[in-house]
């Protein structure tokens, strides 16, 4: 069976969110493995799955990376979300075997079946196949939880999640932290204090 038989046949069963959570739950488990315990080597350089085995299939990387993309969009400046590791970051995210993680995970695998079964209902398609304008359709009816129907309403908590976690993956990265001109973590000979225009902005000067 296909990846789109198969959405069809879970929108032939009924497909509500609360049916789909479900499925995603019996089909992955919450994650058994140990966490890293205290204090990590974090100085040395690691790399994804390092810590605890991780969750994405190549299917929902490539539907995580589209989302993430939509999002953060390449421009002028910088990569697109993706181009920068973001779905590495998310799927270290819920793939973490912690209480706070395993819930998002339970989220984020529920609102990406959600994203595809969507797409199929209203498109014909799963999401990743779909064009621009109609990718961004669904997207426009879950970008606000206070403004979704009661339908759409646990599609909008993902996407809410989904959001944070691709804006928290993006900036802070080094690409990130540059778009955002950062310039903490970086030693000084000595500290002048604010400049004073800032503080003539804030009144405070």
């Amino acid at each position: 069976m296909d990846r789109r038989t198969t959405i069809k046949w879970v929108l032939a069963a009924g497909a509500a969110w609360p049916v789909l959570k479900n499925r995603v739950m019996a089909a992955d488990p919450p994650i058994m493995a140990r966490g890293y315990g205290t204090d990590p080597n974090l100085i040395e350089p690691r790399h994804p799955g390092e810590f605890w085995p991780l969750t994405f299939s190549t299917a929902q990387r490539q539907l995580a990376g589209t989302l993430s993309d939509i999002i953060i969009p390449a421009d002028e400046h910088s990569p697109s979300a993706s181009g920068v590791g973001v779905v590495d970051f998310i799927d270290e995210w819920i793939s973490a075997p912690y209480p706070r993680y395993q819930r998002d995970r339970t989220l984020v695998l529920g609102g990406l079946t959600w994203l595809d079964a969507e797409g199929v209902r209203r498109f014909g398609k799963a999401f990743s196949q779909l064009d621009v304008a109609e990718q961004h359709a669904i997207c426009d009816d879950i970008c606000e939880v206070s403004r979704a129907t009661a339908e759409r309403s646990e599609g909008a908590r993902f996407f809410a999640l989904y959001r944070d976690l691709t804006a928290g993956g993006f900036y802070s990265s080094p690409v990130g932290r540059k778009d955002l001109k950062f310039i903490g973590n970086v030693p000084l000979a000595k500290f002048e204090g604010p400049p004073i225009e800032l503080l003539k902005a804030l009144k405070l000067a």
